[in-house]
């Protein structure tokens, strides 16, 4: 890229100017400086709630996704491609789901997790060969992260990812009216919904791990988790598909299935050895009155969501389809 074409895009960026606020900032006390950082963070989930409907929209591709058996990629660069890595990390012991269902993929490889990368966010053709090393098709969605809309990285996977006709997402802190612009537009025609939470100028200014990070980070929170709740992972506001993986974990699926049941902790560890540690199929077993087998053609009819499976219509005896 010419160098004056990357000056012309600065120059545009919002998370690229100067917050005023924040202009004296290196002459400050402690307790101002901080001040000035949690008025700024504020402004965060105000930005992310104006993007709600764009947020909504994703998820919608997303669980169509899952559902068809595809895959979530996050692609970014820095700061942006560490939080994706973070929350592909965090999906399944919170819901169960397997690795390489949600997965984070990073300028630099995995060393630019612990050490920053300088200038692999440039390398446009390392993320068309991310894309085509995890073999990216129809089903799959690339969600691309980036505070300054332009990295070439990810503007390059998302170009790939499009090609092989999977569906994008497009994360970013800077306005959604920059795609209008000739330096931009290259990048609108990739991305199937833009999510432009604008979150002002950093307190240090170009600094995106701040308030463009946080941003992300709940962007990221609500699309996989509002897809997993979609998808049956979740039953009333507990994480019912669970691995129990750890000691904490056994005893926290215990206490999931005391809250949801109103069973006492013997009756809970009881179901639960029976279900084979699967607390879904403890919980239809302890609310229905039902057999290991019984509840597991429940959840199968079902297609792995709890609520439906214990509705009284369900017929445990009809065809019957994969457990999520």
């Amino acid at each position: 890229m010419k160098t004056k074409l990357l000056f012309n895009q600065l120059r545009y960026l919002t998370t690229e100017q100067e917050n005023i606020a924040s202009r004296s900032i290196d002459a400050l006390a402690v307790n101002k400086i901080l001040n000035i950082i949690n008025a700024e963070d504020q402004k965060v989930a105000r930005a992310v709630k104006k993007e709600i409907p764009y947020i909504a929209r994703a998820v919608t591709i997303v669980v169509r996704s899952f559902k068809q058996g595809g895959r979530l990629l996050y692609v970014g660069a820095g700061t942006s491609g560490r939080l994706g890595i973070l929350d592909a990390a965090e999906c399944p012991p919170t819901f169960g789901s397997k690795p390489n269902m949600i997965q984070g993929l990073i300028a630099g490889g995995k060393k630019a997790v612990f050490r920053s990368q300088e200038g692999a966010e440039d390398r446009a053709w390392d993320g068309v060969t991310a894309i085509r090393k995890n073999k990216i098709g129809v089903h799959d969605v690339v969600c691309g992260i980036a505070a300054s809309m332009r990295t070439p990285f990810v503007v390059a996977a998302l170009s790939e990812a499009k090609r092989k006709g999977a569906k994008t997402i497009f994360i970013t802190t800077n306005s959604r009216s920059l795609f209008e612009k000739k330096e931009f537009r290259h990048i609108s025609s990739v991305v199937d919904v833009a999510i432009c939470a604008v979150v002002g100028p950093e307190v240090i200014t170009g600094s995106t791990r701040m308030k463009a990070g946080t941003a992300q980070k709940l962007i990221l929170n609500m699309l996989t988790t509002a897809s997993m709740i979609q998808i049956g992972k979740v039953y009333k506001n507990m994480m019912v598909d669970l691995k129990l993986n750890s000691k904490k974990l056994e005893e926290r699926a215990k206490r999931i299935l005391m809250a949801t049941t109103d069973s006492n902790y013997q009756t809970a560890s009881d179901y639960l050895l029976r279900a084979n540690g699967h607390v879904k199929t403890a919980l239809v077993m302890i609310k229905k009155d039902v057999s290991a087998s019984e509840a597991r053609k429940r959840l199968t009819m079902a297609d792995g969501n709890v609520r439906k499976a214990l509705d009284s219509t369900t017929n445990p005896k009809s065809k019957t389809r994969r457990v999520k």
